[in-house]
């Protein structure tokens, strides 16, 4: 058997690597083991090669050395000290247990010896072809919970760093959570607490806690040494012992890249995004290209919403066809439209949008509008390609195609087929999904919400989420975003929009496809995990992004984020007329992630001397149903004079002593008075009873009480949102404004 050049062998050992005083991550060291595993043609690096790979980013590893033969192996362990482990070393296997490779728990030379013989023995069994290096001796990590650490290459993100319990079940129970690598230490520490695991490591029946600064420590370096190569692909390092004094790696794997990873190259910078955004939001001038007087046809739809929309700019139809359309002038081509042209609107089939791409993009416009399909939807990925290409020649910025259109109510704008809307507000919503687009309208029709944008995205040539991200950040007009996606072109972009977002106004995502199987990446546990919509979930709440279940919720979401005061703090109180929707209401917060707030004493106290001796104090407040108006303000004054209250949920029970809408009406007079006093608190309401109530709903919704009929969940997740935006946004205790 010949011996690897680069690592340790015969009776060559390395010791338990420490943390403590880590000088810096060795590169060169990484370098030349990488440069070796290329010349040879290999894309996984074996046992000895991970180990350097670790020690030279100050990850510890157990004692250990690289045996050629049985005698060697048993030399070896006499040195390091029984009991002792032996693993296969081989580029060509990858997962060594299931080939027969390791042997554990080895305590005499007669044990490591018989042990060296069988595991070669079965790893010829297992890959005749196989290349045996030699077998590594190392000595059994005794204590610690088995945890794992590993990178892995997202086809979405990039490379993410994983962390989870340890072992081969990894893959089974997918406790494991994600965050972007590089990863900042306090996103590192975070994720000891995010899996459902987490009692383990802080020592559960009498064990020690683990050592979390180590294991911290351990995240940080393994996803460095990730980011800092790009050839590597996944590194495992599964088992990690995490002791209560360190934390040791004992089996370390790297796989790299088959081929050079391929980066989306960024055409645009933010200021070019902003810039062309606001053009497209706020245009001087549109031109409608396959305009037409005949209703039922996309071009006449747009036309018409343009015009019967307001728009104070100049609209041109393009029809070569047509003197007029719908009484306007009509051109033969965009070419010959005088003055500028903001945005290009195209209307006509897909094989004729190249050609009249080219025209625009000689006109100088710089928004191109495809609502034509027949592109990448159908498998015309040359097609759509070719669009794409013209667009960057041009530099047009290309939003669809396959899309209804856009919406910009506060500039009148009404660039879509479908039918019109122009209530103005604070809410921005996009999906990829034409069918998802009318859901929102609809939503947004029968709930009066107000929007500053309705954008469909489409196939996302160009334009996609991070740059209507990059305008929104800064629209004084948008108060939180709501996107519906399918994908994501640049994982990585769209986090850095987030961020940046996410800082002064929420951002909601539903994303579909969240039980997809994911890719499947051979040779890694961690690699197993890449695409997995868990990578998603980690990724965006990393961003801040608050992540809906479906598409009410987003949509809920958005409509009552903006409407609802930031918390100052953690205190939530329940007041309810009812006992039952005061318990449903109470397990709705916990399931939100909401803290029912201990009542002190003298607030107790308070509320009793008005509360029948049948209710209850405490929390949640049951006020009882058969109380009149009078009890519900009171309730109401008094939790919204308390300053260690800081959000209040309402239970409401539909009766004849306090009907519906007189509830609302109080609920409405009393939170605008203390809003005038300069107390703003988030107030949500459960409304039960019988259909007045969904009135009575819809009252408070329009003066800032976020309320909902015949649910006690829905207003308890619109708070759970607003906190989770509050948190992110660094607007209260703990929180993290990144």
């Amino acid at each position: 058997m010949r011996h690897l050049a680069g690592t340790d062998t015969g009776a060559s050992f390395s010791g338990d690597g420490g943390t403590s005083a880590f000088p810096g991550p060795d590169r060169e060291a990484v370098r030349a083991v990488l440069r070796e595993a290329r010349a040879a043609g290999r894309t996984a690096l074996t046992a000895p090669e991970g180990r350097l790979l670790a020690r030279a980013y100050g990850i510890a590893t157990p004692e250990e050395g690289t045996a050629a033969d049985a005698d060697e192996a048993v030399a070896l362990a006499a040195r390091i000290g029984f009991p002792v482990v032996l693993k296969i070393v081989s580029p060509d296997v990858s997962h060594k247990t299931d080939a027969g490779g390791v042997r554990v728990g080895l305590r005499s030379a007669d044990e490591v010896r018989e042990a060296y013989e069988a595991i070669v023995r079965a790893v010829r069994a297992y890959d005749p072809t196989a290349r045996i290096t030699g077998v590594q001796v190392q000595r059994m990590v005794a204590r610690g919970q088995e945890v794992m650490v590993g990178v892995t290459t997202d086809p979405t993100f990039g490379k993410v760093v994983a962390f989870g319990l340890g072992g081969v079940l990894v893959e089974v129970w997918k406790d494991v959570t994600f965050r972007l690598a590089p990863v900042a230490r306090a996103d590192a520490a975070s994720m000891l607490d995010d899996i459902r695991a987490a009692d383990v490591l802080r020592g559960v029946r009498g064990a020690a806690p683990a050592d979390r600064a180590a294991l911290t420590d351990l995240i940080v370096r393994v996803s460095e040494l990730a980011a800092d190569f790009p050839d590597i692909a996944a590194v495992d390092l599964n088992p990690v012992f995490a002791a209560p004094d360190g934390a040791t790696a004992a089996d370390v794997r790297v796989l790299l890249h088959d081929r050079p990873p391929v980066h989306r190259r960024r055409r645009h910078t933010k200021e070019d995004m902003r810039a062309a955004m606001e053009r497209l939001m706020r245009p001087r001038s549109l031109a409608v290209v396959g305009a037409s007087n005949e209703p039922g046809k996309i071009g006449h739809a747009v036309l018409r919403n343009l015009i019967d929309g307001g728009f104070a700019g100049d609209v041109h139809p393009v029809n070569p066809q047509a003197g007029d359309v719908l009484g306007r002038k009509a051109y033969p081509s965009v070419a010959e439209i005088p003055g500028e042209v903001d945005v290009a609107v195209f209307a006509i089939p897909a094989p004729a949008v190249p050609a009249a791409l080219r025209e625009a993009g000689r006109k100088k416009i710089p928004n191109a509008v495809l609502i034509s399909s027949g592109f990448a939807e159908t498998g015309e990925h040359r097609l759509q390609d070719e669009i794409t290409d013209i667009a960057e020649e041009y530099g047009i910025r290309l939003l669809g195609p396959n899309i209804y259109g856009y919406y910009s109510p506060w500039h009148q704008v009404c660039a879509t087929f479908c039918t019109p809307y122009d209530v103005k507000g604070g809410v921005a919503l996009t999906s990829q999904s034409g069918g998802i687009g009318m859901a929102v309208l609809g939503f947004a029709r029968s709930t009066n919400t107000g929007v500053s944008a309705i954008v469909g995205l489409g196939n996302k040539a160009d334009v996609d989420e991070d740059d209507l991200l990059t305008y929104f950040a800064d629209d004084p007009h948008t108060r939180c975003v709501a996107m519906h996606l399918e994908d994501l072109k640049d994982g990585r972009a769209f986090v850095a929009a987030a961020r940046a977002t996410v800082r002064e106004k929420p951002v909601v995502v539903l994303k579909a496809g969240r039980t997809g199987a994911g890719a499947r990446a051979a040779g890694s546990h961690t690699g197993a995990l890449a695409g997995d919509d868990a990578v998603y979930d980690a990724v965006l709440r990393q961003a801040g992004v608050i992540r809906a279940p479906g598409l009410r919720e987003l949509l809920e979401y958005a409509r009552a984020l903006p409407v609802l005061p930031t918390p100052e703090g953690d205190n939530v109180l329940v007041v309810t007329g009812a006992g039952g929707s005061g318990v449903l209401l109470s397990d709705a917060l916990v399931d939100h992630g909401l803290r029912l707030m201990e009542v002190p004493a003298d607030l107790d106290a308070a509320f009793r001397r008005f509360i029948p001796p049948f209710g209850s104090a405490g929390n949640p407040v049951d006020i009882t149903g058969g109380e009149p108006p009078a009890t519900y303000e009171a309730a109401l004054r008094l939790a919204l004079e308390d300053p260690r209250v800081h959000a209040l949920v309402l239970g409401y029970w539909h009766t004849i002593v306090t009907p519906p809408m007189v509830f609302a009406e109080l609920t409405a007079r009393v939170v605008a008075e203390f809003r005038d006093r300069g107390i703003e608190k988030p107030v949500v309401a459960s409304l039960a009873g019988d259909t007045e109530v969904e009135a009575a709903g819809a009252y408070l919704f329009e003066r800032g009480v976020a309320a909902y009929p015949y649910t006690t969940e829905l207003p308890v997740a619109v708070l759970g949102a607003k906190y989770r935006w509050a948190r992110a946004a660094g607007r209260l205790p703990g929180g993290d404004a990144r």
